[in-house]
């Protein structure tokens, strides 16, 4: 995934600048960059990795060193950023939260009319490079980033730091947010609202789909209105976002326990006690054990002093290790008790067993999962929530490719709440899981809580739904 934070200001911007990126921490773990400008000094830029370490700790050192009364931060996932470039646009910098699947394709158009990649690492293409020599074929920054919209399959949103204010352009169907802040004398844009409270900014609006403003200290200036269709990512109100962040004035911890209230009210199951997997899973949880009637209790806690992000070391084992220590099962409450626990989603269900497991062998008489959402039966090819590199990853096609001989057999049927191949697949997931029982969130269910129309939803991970921006582009342009 990822995340990025934009300030423009009339006093120097570098306070604000680092809090608010630090405030995207949670949407990515590999990399993290800073770039400001001042008139006479230029642009200063500083990336580091933070696959080791925190973002805090990496840049704190580095702020007397930036200079300038705007500025971006990005915390990624992907590629090293921010870019800076020299173009006849002018001068810039530009940082990106994106999933480019044509990534080669497109990089090998533009060496065929002559253009240089020069960011790259390990052999890899950087993508936001690739977005800004995109943008520098326009004729004007609003031309270039539609080129974007037109070229890549995927998504991008993006924030470009000019001599003259940030632009800010969100991802042609809107599949990752951007937020537009405002105090006396600046404007802030960023992918989590929850960045803008203790930064004293006031929520202005969401941008829409494909919409591109200019931000300068006193203004905001619309360069594209929003395009018609908008496909915001669902899985955004389930695991990704903070639970204090609003998207399209909708709060995430609002719909987490919504959907779990619901999916209380309709499960019959008999059970001593509820509780969350930390964090994404709490909200959910609580509003089961309303909707249920029955207490909620902290049977497992994050450990936080030492494990507070996921780190990602070299090997699976020690992953898997990692993601274990971070749990601490609570023996006092477990013990001889019928548990329901809450989760935001089953990917490839290796964690998941690691908690039932613990989760018996400290007692419990039956382990009750709760999954607030539907089964991901389809790999996301629009945002990077996951790391999975393939559909095979999914423990859902792993099962149906053990039933079916194909992992691509009958997956409308598969991902069709209620149908017998939909209720084998949980039932074979429960089996692998050693759970008593298994039940996933219905899409109808989780569309209701997030409480906007299918249509403006990305569901594709769940039920196969959804385009390309480059699609609606030559649709809304044709």
């Amino acid at each position: 995934m990822g995340g990025f934070f934009g300030s423009v200001s009339k006093t120097p911007c570098v306070n604000d600048l680092f809090y608010g990126t630090d405030y995207n921490s949670h949407l990515g773990t590999k990399r993290a960059g800073m770039v400001t400008f001042d008139p006479e000094k230029g642009f200063n830029r500083k990336i580091h990795s933070l696959e080791r370490d925190y973002f805090r700790s990496k840049f704190e050192d580095d702020l007397d060193s930036f200079v300038g009364c705007e500025g971006l931060g990005v915390i990624s996932d992907t590629d090293p950023q921010p870019i800076i470039v020299n173009s006849h646009l002018g001068r810039y910098a530009v940082v990106t939260v994106a999933k480019i699947n044509n990534l080669r394709e497109i990089a090998a158009e533009l060496l065929a009319e002559r253009m240089h990649l020069s960011e790259l690492s390990a052999n890899n293409i950087n993508q936001t490079e690739v977005v800004a020599l995109l943008i520098n074929m326009g004729e004007t920054f609003t031309d270039g980033i539609n080129l974007v919209y037109k070229k890549i399959k995927g998504s991008c949103s993006m924030l470009i730091l000019t001599e003259n204010g940030i632009i800010a352009a969100r991802d042609y169907l809107g599949r990752t947010p951007i937020v537009i802040g405002r105090k006396p004398g600046a404007y802030a844009a960023t992918s989590e609202s929850s960045a803008f409270p203790n930064l004293d900014y006031e929520v202005v609006r969401d941008l829409g789909p494909g919409e591109i403003v200019r931000l300068r200290p006193d203004s905001m200036e619309v360069l594209q209105a929003p395009a018609r269709k908008e496909q915001i990512c669902s899985f955004l109100w389930v695991y990704y976002g903070f639970p204090a962040s609003d998207y399209l004035g909708i709060n995430t911890e609002d719909v987490r326990e919504a959907g779990g209230r619901r999916m209380g009210e309709q499960d019959p199951t008999e059970a001593d006690c509820v509780c969350g997997i930390p964090d994404s899973g709490v909200g959910h949880a609580l509003g089961y054990a309303e909707g249920r009637g029955i207490p909620y209790r902290r049977a497992v806690l994050k450990y936080t002093p030492t494990w507070p992000r996921s780190f990602t070391p070299g090997n699976q084992s020690r992953r898997d290790l990692v993601a274990k220590m971070k749990l601490i099962p609570n023996r006092a409450i477990l013990d001889g008790k019928r548990v329901v626990f809450c989760d935001d989603s089953i990917v490839r269900g290796t964690q998941l067993r690691d908690n039932v497991r613990t989760f018996f062998d400290c007692g419990a008489k039956e382990v009750h999962a709760r999954i607030s959402c539907p089964p991901l039966v389809y790999g996301c090819p629009f945002v990077g929530f996951t790391s999975s590199k393939s559909d095979m990853e999914l423990i859902t096609r792993q099962i149906i490719k053990d039933f079916e001989g194909d992992d691509k057999a009958h997956l409308d049927e598969y991902a069709t709440t209620g149908s017998e191949r939909y209720e084998r697949m949980v039932q074979e997931i429960a089996r692998r899981l050693d759970l008593s029982t298994l039940k996933f969130s219905k899409i109808e269910d989780l569309i209701a809580s997030i409480g906007l129309p299918k249509c403006r939803v990305c569901t594709h991970c769940f039920d196969g739904s959804g385009c390309h921006p480059d699609e609606a582009y030559r649709e809304q342009n044709s």
